[in-house]
């Protein structure tokens, strides 16, 4: 583990060097040709191997429809290119809503949702031409631990965890999900699958990463019942959902799932986790559960790692600096980006020729095509996936394939401001790339969280 550095290379080389330097397997590739390649996802193929990752704004209309902001965002993200755009989190049900503006799709707006994805590809096919169409995927999830769909937090959790109850203020004897709840769920995931596919969505994703309900159900060893304990119960509720979407949905329907591999979370109470060491990965459980899921239905995965609400973050997102008062990095961001990779490289073998798009690019800023790039040549990842570094330059897919590179004074600089939004419950956004619009509610957030 080497010291935590802040980014400052200048030149590709530099940046090799201290790759080097540090021994981490990151490979870099300045043939940028990869990225521009079409991807086979299901039964359609993405125009370019770019994609946007799901981050989202916490500012959706008050029943779940998109609200203007959000239209904004998912134009600026079709008019850049990419070749497949993951809209970010959808609730299933109210109470599992992580803030009053999360997106939540019901049979009352399904039409506000179709306009929306229409919107979307007109965006695209002005800002790339006719025939540029990505491929639009809809996260559906439950926040669990971090629900507040009321403006007040209302954790809903499938086993108590020492270090995590605390953070959200659970008292021991708080009261776990039942058995009959999860049977129950698997239904309403069917339903919000069936409502993204009338609204013209092409597919969408069971959410199971960062901790949030179905994540931490993974981890839940020291549940009873059905749904905890073994491998098989922890896993059982993913697998029936992901069947019944399928069986529902049929074939003609992208059924994905974006996981964690790696809870950086002691045992217990993480997955993909050595017992020993909880910031060793044990890939494990996380392998055999990429073959469950292939075998019931998936055709679309996305990688990720860590817990963004509680310690170690940056295994999650590398980044220069953290929220007010968070912790820094206890390791070099080169670390943490290449952790990141290994692990979509070791899904992505395990999945074959089931596309897994990567995450942990953003850090590199200008840099991060070249390491794309290398990842696509090697087989290490199905697509590049560009998470906040979309937020602060939604243009970098077009610029990458038609410029060759990126501008650098158009990256992220991985500041952390628009975690800090987030966290001060507001509207989120890039507020140095794009201030006009975000740093007016950067200063309202941090105003209304300062008064609390």
């Amino acid at each position: 583990m080497a010291s935590f550095e802040r980014f400052n290379f200048k030149t590709i080389d530099d940046l090799k060097r201290k790759i080097e330097e540090l021994e981490v397997n990151i490979k870099l590739s300045e043939d940028l040709s990869p990225l521009a390649k079409p991807v086979k996802v299901g039964h359609l193929t993405a125009p370019n191997s770019i994609a946007i990752l799901p981050m989202e704004g916490c500012d959706s209309n008050r029943d779940g429809s998109p609200s203007d902001l959000v239209r904004r965002r998912y134009r600026r993200f079709a008019s850049g290119g990419a070749g497949l755009i993951w809209f970010e989190a959808c609730a299933v049900v109210h109470e599992g809503r992580a803030n009053p503006l999360q997106m939540f799709l019901t049979k009352d707006n399904v039409k506000e949702f179709a306009e929306l994805v229409k919107e979307t590809d007109r965006a695209a096919a002005e800002g790339n031409g006719a025939g540029h169409r990505p491929v639009k995927i809809l996260q559906l999830t439950h926040s669990g631990r971090y629900s507040r769909p009321d403006d007040l937090p209302a954790p809903m959790i499938p086993q108590h965890d020492p270090m995590l109850d605390p953070t959200v203020g659970l008292s021991p004897d708080a009261p776990v999900l039942s058995d009959e709840y999860f049977d129950n769920l698997t239904q309403k995931y069917v339903e919000s699958a069936l409502l993204a596919k009338e609204a013209g969505f092409d597919g969408v994703d069971i959410k199971s990463c960062h901790r949030y309900l179905l994540s931490e159900l993974a981890a839940s060893h020291m549940r009873e019942g059905k749904y905890g304990g073994s491998f098989e119960n922890r896993t059982r509720f993913i697998l029936n959902t992901i069947k019944a979407v399928r069986e529902k949905v049929g074939d003609d329907f992208i059924v994905a799932s974006r996981f964690n591999v790696f809870d950086a979370h002691p045992y217990p109470y993480g997955f993909g986790v050595d017992r020993e060491n909880y910031m060793k990965p044990d890939l494990t459980e996380p392998l055999k559960l990429v073959r469950k899921m292939i075998e019931s239905g998936v055709n679309l995965l996305g990688s990720s790692a860590g817990n963004p609400y509680y310690k170690a973050v940056y295994v999650t997102r590398p980044f220069d600096t953290p929220v007010i008062g968070g912790e820094m990095p206890e390791e070099h961001p080169l670390e943490s980006v290449a952790r990141l990779f290994e692990l979509t490289r070791q899904v992505q073998r395990e999945a074959k020729d089931i596309p897994v798009i990567g995450s942990g690019y953003t850090w590199l800023r200008w840099f991060l095509p070249y390491a794309g790039a290398a990842n696509l040549l090697e087989g290490a990842c199905g697509m590049m996936g560009l998470g906040r570094q979309a937020i602060a330059y939604p243009d970098a897919p077009r610029d990458i394939l038609t410029k060759g590179r990126m501008e650098p004074n158009k990256c992220c600089i991985t500041c952390s401001k628009c975690t800090q939004i987030m966290r001060d419950h507001g509207r989120t956004g890039c507020v140095m790339r794009d201030s006009q619009v975000y740093l007016p509610l950067y200063n309202e957030a941090r105003k209304n969280a300062s008064k609390k």
